[in-house]
């Protein structure tokens, strides 16, 4: 059937052709899931599925008889393809690894960044219902589901990025998709160097109280980068060590052997059988774990984690949502609150006192730069204050011709007090390593 164009007085030849293009590829899609035997799909698996597939499609492009150049015609057997085994539009976008976050804002306004900076993707849907088939394609995939009585889900994708979904009625324009993008290999100790985002310098003091089982905390707000830290740092962790992983949605990748994950579920349709964190931190202590790694500390097992710490789990990490190391502390306070004991706030302080001892500070700086900027260790208690002292720290200078940040790293001249700790551990740095003194331009 040629491409036609009726209706043109109304539309551009432009939208008249894509219009067309996307009845011609509704069409074939149609008719290759009334062709497909399940029973012999489900037999075959990945790439070897996907050519079976696409030589059916291409059967079926010639069959419609339609007037397509050769590019074409490849794209709309890609697209075909795309729409049976893939996430439809987004597969475009998914393959473009210069993007970090996706943001879909309804069926037609589609949002990404890239080196920092949001734009608008040209990338589209064809209305909410379409939009509704990917979710529900991405959510089932990890077991959960989205629907009116569940329309706000966490889910991720198979390499590891994280998906929040939220669908009418809340979200009034249309379902409102988040995801964040984690690269096929994850980004190395290197990669954040090259970038700036520390120094060698504070990387040596991070892979000491790595090895030496200092319990640490990443703070940092949204796109800051805790995850990746945490990420990064873990590969310090050594290889025979028992890991348990906790989190919400496992975005984790952990590159040791020995590593059970764990993840919370939300409840069924009926509101019943939740597993939540503090409950999975409670049977990992049963687990005989050498480190517990809670990819986000946000509630009530905040208390639980402090407790691990505080009862031979040394070596624990997490991360939480926290501006500066002193907002930290409070929120690590008022997260122990949430618990539901009645305890006194010096309690509560003593315990996060004995519990944490490096607190690491990421920031997402204006036009896009993510930098460590503390390194701050929690010396103990004085009267009712919790005592912090910055080791290393990233002083901003200004802001640059593109609008971006910059600004230097620097050493404080303060020795950590638990530098005995690290030495009783095998792990010995240069002597000038604290000395007081401008470390790098950034």
């Amino acid at each position: 059937m040629a491409i036609k164009t009726i209706g043109a007085s109304n539309r551009s030849p432009e939208q008249s052709k894509a219009e067309e293009f996307d009845n011609i590829k509704r069409r074939i899609h149609s008719k290759l899931v009334d062709k497909l035997d399940l029973s012999r799909v489900g037999d075959l698996k990945g790439d070897v599925l996907r050519r079976e597939i696409r030589v059916v499609v291409e059967h079926l492009c010639d069959a419609e008889n339609t007037m397509l150049n050769r590019t074409e015609r490849e794209r709309l057997i890609e697209e075909v393809l795309d729409e049976t085994f893939g996430l439809g539009p987004l597969e475009l976008i998914l393959k473009d690894h210069s993007i970090s976050d996706i943001l879909i804002n309804g069926p037609k306004n589609i949002y990404v960044e890239r080196r920092g900076k949001l734009e608008k993707s040209e990338v589209e849907f064809r209305d909410n219902g379409h939009l509704m088939q990917i979710i529900d394609r991405i959510v089932s995939r990890v077991g959960r589901r989205v629907d009116e009585t569940c329309p706000m889900v966490d889910a991720r994708l198979e390499d590891g990025s994280r998906v929040n979904a939220i669908i009418p009625p809340l979200a009034l324009d249309g379902a409102a998709v988040s995801i964040r993008r984690f690269g096929s290999k994850p980004l190395r100790l290197e990669d954040l160097l090259n970038y700036k985002a520390f120094t060698p310098e504070m990387v040596m003091l991070l892979e000491g109280c790595i090895k030496s089982r200092l319990n640490m905390v990443i703070c940092g707000g949204t796109g800051s980068g805790k995850t990746t830290l945490l990420n990064t740092l873990s590969a310090f962790i050594q290889n025979d060590q028992r890991i348990i992983t906790i989190e919400d949605a496992a975005e984790l990748q952990l590159q040791q052997d020995h590593v059970v994950r764990l993840e919370t579920r939300p409840p069924n349709i009926e509101g019943s059988g939740a597993v939540t964190a503090t409950d999975l931190v409670k049977n990992a202590l049963r687990m005989r774990p050498e480190r517990i790694i809670i990819g986000e500390c946000r509630g009530g097992e905040t208390l639980d984690m402090l407790q691990a710490m505080n009862t031979g789990h040394d070596g624990s990490l997490t991360t939480i949502h926290a501006n500066t190391p002193r907002d930290g502390v409070a929120r690590l306070e008022t997260m122990v609150m949430m618990a539901g004991y009645d305890l006194p706030i010096k309690a509560i302080r003593t315990q996060i006192a004995s519990a944490v001892q490096v607190i690491i500070q990421a920031n997402r700086l204006q036009g896009g730069p993510r930098r460590v900027t503390h390194i701050t260790e929690v010396v103990g208690m004085e009267q009712d204050t919790v005592v912090m002292q910055d080791i290393f720290r990233f002083v901003q200078d200004g802001i640059d011709g593109n609008g971006k940040a910059y600004g230097h790293f620097e050493a404080t001249g303060v020795r950590p007090t638990f530098m005995p700790r690290l030495e009783a551990g095998g792990v010995r740095l240069p002597a000038n390593t604290f000395r007081q003194r401008v470390i790098m331009q950034a």
